[in-house]
């Protein structure tokens, strides 16, 4: 039975596209193609390669048979994709880590030097604090002495300020005095 009208012209759309791309075909529901011959479909799905078609004979009234598909062996398309992926990755890995090896030095020494310095301040600041610890120690044994030079010098102020008074009385003394004298 030959196919008519629409069926013919999606046929031949298919045929078309099968040609242009040779594609592992998913029996699985989807059509849509899934790329090259060494990718795997998702799970569930049976990954069949197509088989190259016939090209269309006018003769046939644009009708084309298929070929068996034949399926791949799995095995063989896991290594070869492993062998490449290993490639592909020994290659990043091998350019990156040039750049990447040089800058984890220099990371570290970054990081050495950093602990070096925290190191350092943590010494400075472990000594201040022992320096102040003296510091307040000290201070805390002299305030008794202080308290007494304190009231030493307001004792001296309140003298000063005795003698003062003296020495005006003693002006105002003479002058009566010498006032009294003279008489």
């Amino acid at each position: 039975m030959a196919a008519t009208g629409e069926e013919a012209a999606e046929m031949d759309c298919i045929s078309r596209v099968s040609l242009a791309h040779p594609t592992v075909l998913s029996l699985g529901g989807s059509s849509e193609p899934r790329g090259e011959p060494g990718e795997t479909a998702s799970e569930g799905q049976e990954v069949v390669t197509a088989a190259p078609k016939k090209p269309i004979n006018s003769s046939d009234g644009g009708v084309e048979t298929a070929e068996e598909a034949v399926e791949p062996d799995i095995n063989e398309l896991c290594t070869d994709m492993f062998d490449k992926m290993a490639v592909f990755l020994q290659g990043e890995l091998t350019g990156l880590n040039i750049c990447t090896c040089e800058d984890y030095h220099l990371l570290e020494n970054m990081n050495k030097l950093t602990s070096l310095k925290y190191m350092e301040m943590k010494d400075i600041s472990i000594n201040i604090s022992r320096n102040l610890q003296d510091l307040n120690h000290k201070y805390a044994s002299l305030q008794p002495y202080l308290d007494q030079i304190n009231q030493i010098e307001e004792q001296v102020s309140s003298l000063e300020q005795a003698a003062y008074k003296l020495d005006t009385y003693s002006k105002k003394l003479e002058a009566k005095f010498k006032k009294l004298e003279k008489r």
